[in-house]
């Protein structure tokens, strides 16, 4: 084996959440900062929490309302058209009796 290529290792680094847990661990880094962890993830707490780091929620939600709004002018401009065929069927059947 080579010497000297290794990275030093660190029996007791320590790991650092966002949401403010730390505990220790080996690793080569003395160090480490994580987003996420088992204390504070989703799936371990049953929780749904969002973690939005480049504003891709509120885009998504942006697109959604924008979809929902078009749809909701279609649906009228369709009900519309609906009721004007309707009366211009009614006209022409009071127009036949």
């Amino acid at each position: 084996m080579r010497k000297k290529i290794h990275p030093t290792y660190y029996e007791n680094a320590k790991v650092i959440c966002a949401c403010g847990n730390t505990w220790t661990t080996g690793s080569t880094q003395p160090v480490i900062h994580t987003d996420v962890c088992s204390a504070c993830h989703p799936f371990f707490t049953g929780e749904q929490r969002i973690v939005d780091t480049a504003g891709q929620v509120d885009r998504f939600m942006k697109r959604l309302e924008q979809k929902e709004a078009r749809m909701a002018r279609l649906r009228a401009e369709r009900e519309k058209r609906e009721e004007e065929k309707e009366a211009a069927r009614m006209a022409r059947r009071r127009g036949e009796l």
